[in-house]
């Protein structure tokens, strides 16, 4: 098959064995599941062009605490369909009365899209090691179409990132991206994403990527125009 772009519900495949990432299946069909770039090697993939994440089953994914319910917390993962996290499925046990000391509106946390229903409600879950409260670090924002870039072939492009600046990176599947580490090194992971969301489409990103993290940011002289600023805000 040849790339080429379709839109979502266009159909792809009568064989349901080829469904792949940004499919899915309905009455033993493939059809697209994005307005995005379509391709087949072992399965049928199609990558996004646009719009916003849409959730799929055991995507990692980060969400901010939106509203609270009686044994629910409401989270906005950056799509177009609320992430519904039940009591039950946090980290540990804990009484609906004290939901709000655990996890408060405004509050952020990794999370795992446990199921998603034909209507679309998306149930998560925290009750794996990996997923916690975030309460340190920076969250980055890139478009959910760019995150197998970041991530790079069998984990490259992130691994890299995270031994050139000595920062843990957690990469969710709707586009944000939780870094922790100092906070010059967290500048630099943050311009090698925008480096790579700008660039996701051209060859050798890697090569250009690793260049750009391998030099000494330690020593670079503070911007003049913001330094002015601060000198004015000091007077």
């Amino acid at each position: 098959m040849e790339k080429k772009i379709v839109i979502p519900g266009e159909f792809l495949s009568d064989n349901s064995s080829k469904a792949g990432d940004g499919t899915y299946v309905h009455e033993g069909k493939v059809y697209s599941k994005f307005f995005g770039l379509v391709s087949e090697r072992d399965k049928i993939q199609v990558v996004s062009l646009s719009g916003k994440y849409l959730p799929s089953i055991s995507d990692i994914v980060i969400g901010t605490v939106v509203e609270i319910s009686y044994s629910n917390w409401f989270l906005d993962i950056n799509s177009p369909y609320e992430g519904r996290l039940n009591i039950s499925e946090f980290s540990r046990r804990i009484e609906s009365g004290n939901m709000m000391e655990y996890l408060n509106i405004g509050d952020s946390v990794v999370v795992m899209v446990k199921e998603v229903t034909p209507s679309m409600k998306v149930e998560l879950t925290m009750r794996n090691h990996k997923l916690r409260s975030i309460t340190n670090g920076r969250i980055f924002e890139i478009s959910p179409s760019k995150v197998p870039r970041v991530i790079g072939r069998s984990g490259s492009m992130i691994s890299m990132l995270k031994k050139e600046t000595n920062c843990d990176i957690v990469v969710g599947q709707n586009g944000f991206v939780w870094v922790t580490g100092k906070e010059k090194d967290i500048d630099h992971v943050i311009e090698g994403l925008h480096i790579i969301e700008k660039e996701a489409h051209t060859k050798g990103l890697t090569d250009r990527v690793s260049v750009f993290l391998k030099e000494d940011y330690e020593d670079k002289p503070v911007d003049s125009t913001n330094l002015e600023i601060l000198n004015e805000l000091l007077d």
